[in-house]
């Protein structure tokens, strides 16, 4: 137990600084990003709205469930089917955030192949599904946009970074970092050694785990870095890194759903494949892998105590998350007064605050609504409003989620 605690230290003290910014910096773009600059790029179905769908999206921070419905609203507001795709296959690999979480466990290399794969992997997808899958006039829903944020905007950046943001992503990322704490101390360091002369069964492997699972971008990096002190070869780890966040088993029957079998199959296929092709690039050109700071001392003798920095930024990352956490945890299980007039619905597939954004967004231009919220935590739309029950759970489904009716 003493060697997990101290290898847990050092993974957060090694990622703490990096994700604090890049939290920040996510939090800069949210809040001062116009809502309409993303859109504006994408709606001409060309190679050119590919290249700006996979580019805008590269620095977002969403995970592969929020992406599914901004890519929707992208898709309502006359996106190409490509730039869709395109937006789908880039964004969740990386962010932000992640990229900086990358460089600071996995080294320069690995920080720089990250985004440069999930850029060329888009484009590609993109190019595909504008040659292979004919554009229509269907849209997910009317889509109109969401209610603008008021309040002053350096708060709104802080509460978005260090707030919203790790209540999204906060719990995934806490086991993200106790499974590479557990990995570092209870894998033998010879496990992967088997198929060190085999390095695509490794990466099979990997993919068969991986693509069924949600993986956040972000926690999934030091269980990467984990996991190649004890053998995984590089280009295994970046076949993680790519396939784990850019899809999961829900957001393939939602892409499915909401863009057709051909678009999904193309999408699927395109992550993997180009998962393989830049694993294997890895590994020939041999980047290395930085030691991660718990891998040494930590493991040897614990007497390494992490810098002073490094420690601050430790402590706040941990209670930021234990606050962030603790406030989802109430917000689940609180009840809010209903007014005559409002409607409360169960709403499921909702993962985090885009989630709940893209429903919002499919309901506002029901006859009958005049103001709507959707909390993520509790599984719940409501609606004020005379709004039809029928309309609402049509707007729903069309987004992509699962309506269940009146709570």
């Amino acid at each position: 137990m003493r060697a997990y605690l101290i290898s847990l230290l050092h993974v957060i003290c090694e990622m703490a600084p990096y994700l604090l910014l890049g939290f920040l910096i996510a939090g800069v773009l949210h809040v001062f990003v116009p809502q309409g600059f993303y859109r504006k790029y994408l709606s001409k179905g060309n190679r050119w709205a590919v290249l700006w769908a996979a580019l805008l999206g590269i620095p977002l921070p969403l995970c592969s469930c929020g992406v599914i419905p901004t890519a929707i609203g992208l898709k309502n507001e006359k996106a190409s089917n490509g730039a869709v795709a395109s937006f789908l296959i880039a964004t969740p690999q990386t962010g932000i955030d992640s990229i900086l979480a990358t460089f600071s466990l996995m080294g320069l290399g690995f920080a720089i192949m990250r985004p440069v794969a999930a850029l060329i992997t888009g484009i590609c997808g993109g190019l595909l599904v504008n040659r292979l899958v004919p554009e229509d006039d269907t849209a997910v829903t009317s889509g109109s946009s969401c209610g603008v944020e008021t309040g002053n905007k350096i708060w709104r950046v802080l509460k978005y970074a260090y707030f919203k943001m790790i209540q999204d992503i906060g719990g995934r990322l806490v086991i993200g970092l106790l499974a590479a704490a557990l990995i570092q101390v209870a894998v033998p360091d010879e496990f992967f050694l088997h198929f060190g002369s085999q390095p695509l069964l490794q990466m099979l492997a990997v993919l068969v785990v991986a693509v069924p699972m949600y993986i956040c971008s972000t926690g999934s990096i030091p269980v990467a870095a984990a996991l190649i002190m004890k053998g995984l070869s590089p280009g295994a780890a970046l076949v993680m890194l790519m396939a784990g966040p850019a899809v999961n088993l829900a957001s393939i029957l939602v892409v499915r759903k909401a863009m057709g079998r051909r678009f999904s199959w193309i999408y699927l296929l395109v992550i993997v494949c180009f998962a393989i092709l830049f694993g294997l690039l890895v590994n020939a050109i041999g980047i290395s892998v930085k030691p991660m700071a718990a891998a040494g001392p930590c493991c040897a003798s614990g007497v390494m105590t992490p810098g002073t920095f490094k420690l601050i930024c430790a402590i706040v990352l941990t209670l930021l998350i234990i606050f962030a956490l603790i406030m989802k945890l109430f917000e689940r299980f609180t009840r809010k007064a209903v007014d005559p007039d409002t409607a409360v619905y169960i709403v499921e597939n909702m993962h985090c605050s885009h989630c709940e954004a893209a429903v919002c967004r499919a309901v506002e231009d029901i006859p009958g609504v005049e103001s709507a919220s959707a909390s993520a935590s509790r599984k719940t739309l409501t609606i004020k409003g005379p709004a039809a029950e029928d309309a609402v759970r049509s707007a729903v489904e069309k987004a992509g989620y699962t309506f269940k009716g009146k709570k």
